[in-house]
């Protein structure tokens, strides 16, 4: 992000202090929040751009691809939004209060000749609708973020990725997190936290499906609960238990290895599969006793809650 945005789309700078803007961005934060729409129009601070090691580390993370949608909130001077243009053909909105940032980041694009892949518009981020991003990026400070969290993880499609300078989403834990040098920051320490999710699927609840093994037909059943991208399970197999490793949910596709004594000696299923709402379908590699490659399919007979707080 080309800068630092605070509550209700306001463009603000960073923190001198971090530490200070911990401290005063929940009463800040909920102060604009409750403000009327016009008196949030005018930026109360210069913005502060992004530096480009750190926007090109952001776009790398997000896993670009040409047939993505990009949504960069508080887009300052544009230059996220652009380079993802220019460097992978993305298509992208960038949002932003300042409606003077706006005119300039729309001739920006035009001067770089990507005016027909992105546009700006003078916005206010919590009120923009977000369902169409496959990638998010922005830079706000942790009460926002965390007023977004609820809103990124039912709105945004299951394997959306997102992207965050330098705060994080409080107890969802991130994908990944890079470091990267800044040695000129004006404020705290001359590095900047960049941190990436994945929006997960909601697999919560009990999953039924069934496969030949050896020639026989056998029903597998699954219970899994669910915090963020952290999924646990029981699994049973013709009614008996079995163990359950790796359980891995990277936002819609899935992963485990289930493990069970069967007909006289131990067999491994590696699955693999996406979800789409209450059905998984994937392949199981089979070993152990037999070795075979099989489709895989099963479905949600019971819906559970993908839980967002501890």
């Amino acid at each position: 992000m080309a800068r630092h945005s605070r509550g209700c789309g306001f463009v603000t700078s960073p923190p001198r202090l971090a530490a200070v803007l911990r401290g005063l961005s929940w009463l800040l934060s909920a102060a604009l929040y409750a403000m009327p729409a016009a008196a949030q129009q005018a930026p109360d601070v210069p913005y502060v751009q992004t530096p480009s090691n750190v926007v090109d580390t952001m776009l790398e993370m997000a896993r670009l691809t040409a047939s993505d949608y990009l949504v960069d909130l508080g887009s300052g001077d544009g230059r996220i939004v652009i380079q993802a243009a220019r460097r992978h053909g993305v298509r992208s909105l960038g949002v932003e209060i300042d409606p003077n940032l706006v005119r300039a980041s729309n001739q920006e694009a035009k001067r770089q000749a990507v005016d027909d892949k992105v546009s700006f518009v003078t916005g206010n981020l919590f009120m923009m609708d977000l369902s169409r991003a496959t990638v998010l990026t922005m830079y706000l400070l942790p009460q926002l973020n965390m007023q977004l969290r609820p809103r990124i993880l039912t709105e945004l499609k299951p394997g959306t990725r997102v992207v965050s300078h330098d705060f994080d989403m409080g107890d969802w834990k991130p994908d990944q997190k890079r470091e990267v040098k800044v040695p000129n920051k004006s404020y705290g320490p001359p590095v900047s936290q960049v941190y990436f999710w994945y929006v997960p699927a909601n697999v919560a609840g009990k999953w039924r499906w069934q496969l030949p093994v050896a020639g026989k037909p056998l029903t597998y059943e699954a219970k899994l609960s669910q915090l963020f991208q952290e999924v646990d399970g029981e699994m049973l197999v013709d009614g008996g238990s079995a163990a359950v490793q790796n359980l891995m949910l990277r936002g819609d596709l899935i992963s485990f290895t289930l493990v069970r004594e069967m007909f006289g000696q131990k067999i491994s299923h590696d699955f693999s599969g996406r979800v789409e709402g209450d059905r998984i379908t994937g392949r199981v590699q089979l070993s152990g006793g037999e070795s075979a490659a099989l489709d895989w399919q099963a479905t949600r007979t019971e819906r559970g809650t993908l839980r967002i707080n501890k």
